[in-house]
């Protein structure tokens, strides 16, 4: 199982919006038959790929173990059931690390593999094995079980926790190192979100360089009133990058037909999702994008639309690269009300704490 999770460590940047899942097949002995992970979407899974591998290798897996880091897919989707495949080619027994969380599966796979005589066992969900397995599917888990994408908010600040100074200065406060390690965390989401503000400011692309990745993840915008420059240079990565990614930009004006027509002229798809103040609802974009199959949101946003993230409860996980800098006054993290009360502040957890480069990487949740 620590092989498979391991193979499924490799699909990282790959599988969206399908879950990074490993599969090794062993003999009785303990011998590696085959082994793969998932692929792209529309592309074989994991237990499909391991089942090739074992036929490349010329090895039989009549009566072999599957060892999966995912219960195996019990529904005609983009591919066919792996329960199936494995069950006809004579797979004699099944460990999953943990249940598939998707209501087409969730424990229908495990059954289906049994009533074809395939012994079947999946592992507590307490066990170290299966928490890595939900870590690696952390969003995949919280659109299938809240509907909703994980959101992870990622800052770059100075160490008394400044994203720039006054007069917007901010390239570079971490270095290159941490930079280079944030696309990493961009390249393995669904998509990247950002505010109008951080696009007319600094003209950003939001897509993952550095990194060899065989997908960019969408791009999200929230633009109350449509003011995205029709020449902005995130458009170019529609035209030289990948060919999948979408941009998709939420709206709260009226009117504006000309705008919208022309912001989709160049690539883009407008959704209208108003909500109080003119200001776009944010609860009900994240419910949206769920359906559009986005598992992790990575937010790169200023401190306006941190706030706003933060103070509706919409934020589940906090990247933040911490440079060893004093900055004094300048722009915060996020834009947040005074309080009055110590016991109203937003209360996080440390989820792990790492070096890279001269910065210090904190990953946080909510306690």
């Amino acid at each position: 199982m620590h092989r498979a999770l391991a193979l499924a460590q490799q699909a990282l940047w790959l599988t969206s919006p399908n879950p990074r899942v490993g599969c090794v097949i062993t003999a009785p002995d303990g011998t590696v038959l085959g082994e793969g992970h998932t692929q792209r979407a529309g592309g074989p899974h994991a237990e499909v790929m391991a089942l090739r591998d074992a036929a490349a290798r010329g090895h039989s897996v009549q009566g072999a173990t599957a060892w999966v880091t995912l219960e195996p897919c019990a529904h005609q989707g983009r591919t066919g059931p792996c329960c199936e495949a494995l069950a006809a080619a004579g797979i004699g027994r099944v460990v999953a690390a943990i249940t598939d969380p998707n209501p087409q599966v969730a424990g229908q796979g495990m059954a289906r593999l049994a009533a074809a005589g395939v012994q079947t066992e999946t592992l507590d969900s307490r066990s170290d094995e299966a928490q890595q397995a939900r870590e690696l599917n952390v969003g995949f888990f919280s659109r299938m079980e809240r509907g909703l994408p994980w959101v992870r908010m990622k800052i770059a600040a100075s160490l008394d926790g400044q994203t720039s100074l006054q007069n917007g200065q901010s390239q570079w406060i971490t270095s290159e190192a941490a930079r280079t390690d944030g696309h990493a965390w961009r390249a393995r989401a669904c998509a990247v979100l950002t505010g109008i503000g951080t696009v007319l400011e600094d003209n950003p692309r939001l897509d993952v360089r550095g990194h060899n990745t065989p997908r960019q993840p969408h791009l999200v915008i929230v633009d109350s009133r449509l003011e995205t420059p029709l020449d902005a240079r995130l458009f170019d990565t529609l035209r030289t990058g990948d060919q999948a990614r979408q941009i998709w930009i939420y709206n709260a004006a009226k009117g504006l037909e000309a705008k919208r027509a022309a912001l989709q002229q160049q690539g883009a798809t407008v959704i209208d999702m108003p909500g109080p103040g003119g200001k776009v609802d944010l609860a009900a974009m994240l419910r949206d994008l769920a359906q559009r199959e986005i598992n992790e949101l990575h937010v790169e946003a200023g401190h306006k639309l941190n706030g706003s993230l933060i103070r509706e409860g919409l934020v589940d996980e906090w990247l933040v690269y911490l440079a060893p800098q004093l900055l004094g006054p300048g722009q915060g993290m996020a834009n947040l009300p005074a309080l009055t009360d110590l016991n109203g502040a937003v209360k996080l957890a440390f989820h792990s704490v790492a070096q890279i480069g001269s910065d210090v990487r904190l990953l946080l949740r909510r306690s």
